[in-house]
Formats: structure tokens, sequence, C-alpha cells
């Protein structure tokens, strides 16, 4: 049996044997509770997208700033991301925001890498995984999590030129781990090694904190 915290969501896993006890499986998993609680309490904090917040863009940071009266599609203002409307589907619409921003950024990178080295890209779009922060398919359609945007521009670009490359070798071999490298124009290792170290915390941004 095993047991393990999932550090993007804080769910518990637990894994039983094919031939396992699901009655004694949980109650070893009860006697775990103290390992489960401090697993859980060194999970990054929840913040939510609420007035006055503040969250990653790229390489900058902005601050959230509500007034009711402005435009309820958000505006950059300096480092103030303004939105209107009423404040109940405020988080709503900075996430919106965030993922048109995240399209429109993962695209524009995607086409210019691949461009530059001749690669055929069928489309680009988002969606929000868990486990993955791209994917590329043998039609050259890539997928990107939307929370990039809320990395630095460097490890965003990473994961592109990491996606774009499986389009000349869908696995990851040292030809693969080469053509990202090439198409980057830098060592890939670390924009890899920030994903490793903080990407968990990006999907703890726009969480309720209750």
């Amino acid at each position: 049996m095993r047991l393990s915290v999932d550090p993007a969501s804080g769910r518990v896993r637990l894994t039983i044997p094919k031939r396992g006890s699901a009655r004694a499986a949980l109650a070893w998993a009860e006697e775990k509770r103290g390992w489960i609680d401090a697993q859980r309490a060194r999970l990054p904090a929840a913040i939510p997208f609420v007035d006055g917040a503040e969250l990653p863009f790229g390489d900058e940071r902005l601050t959230i700033v509500w007034r009711e009266a402005a435009r309820r599609i958000p505006v950059l203002e300096d480092r103030a991301l303004v939105v209107g409307g009423p404040a109940d589907r405020l988080g709503a619409r900075v996430e919106s925001w965030l993922k048109r921003e995240a399209l429109r950024l993962l695209d524009a990178d995607t086409h210019a890498i691949a461009a530059a080295a001749g690669i055929a890209i069928s489309g680009v779009a988002i969606g929000d995984p868990r486990s993955r922060w791209g994917s590329c398919t043998a039609t050259g359609a890539i997928r990107y999590s939307w929370r990039l945007v809320l990395a630095p521009g460097f490890v965003r670009r990473g994961v592109v030129a990491h996606e774009v490359a499986h389009r000349l070798h869908m696995d990851h071999s040292p030809a693969f781990h080469a053509a990202v490298a090439r198409l980057l124009g830098e060592d890939p290792a670390p924009s890899m090694a920030w994903l490793r170290r903080h990407g968990a915390g990006l999907h703890w941004y726009g969480r309720s904190s209750s």
C-alpha cells in the first residue's frame, strides 16, 4: 500500500495492491493521519483572485485592483490589473483574462520557435491539466497549461521548445533533448528545474483560501 499527497491539488491518494483489502487499506491510511496532515501543511497557500491580490505574470508581478465602475474586461494599467463589474465575479474575470493572455503568448512563442526551425504546427490550445505542462500530438497539435502564463518567460519558452521538439522526435531520446536545446537556443535545464521546484504552486492561484 502507498499513500501520497498531490502537491498541485492537495488530494490524498491511497494505492492498494491488486488483491489487497480496501477495508484494511483505509484503516492503515487512518493510522497515517498525522503524516497526511503534515504533508498538507507543507502545501502552498491558496491565492484567490481578489482585490489587492498579487500574482506573477511572466517576468512581472501584477496587483488585482477592483473598481466597480471600471470595465468588466480586465485592463493593464502599469502593474495593476484593473477589473470592474460585480465583485462576486471578479475571480472568474481575472482567470478568463489570464487564459486569453496565456493562449496569445504561447501561440506566439510556439509559432516563432517552430517557424525558425521550419517545423509545421497544426494548432495551439490551452487547458488546465494537473500532471503535465504541455503535450504534442503526431499531427502537430500542441496543448499547454494556461498556468504557464504565471511562470517566468524563460520557463514558458522552455516548455514551448520541449513541445515543438516533439514534432521532430516523439520520444525523450538524446536526440530529442538536443533538439530542445537547439530550438530554445540555450540550456533548457533551468526552466525544467524551476517547474520541478515551483510548478505545483502555480496550481494554487485562483483558489479559495477557505
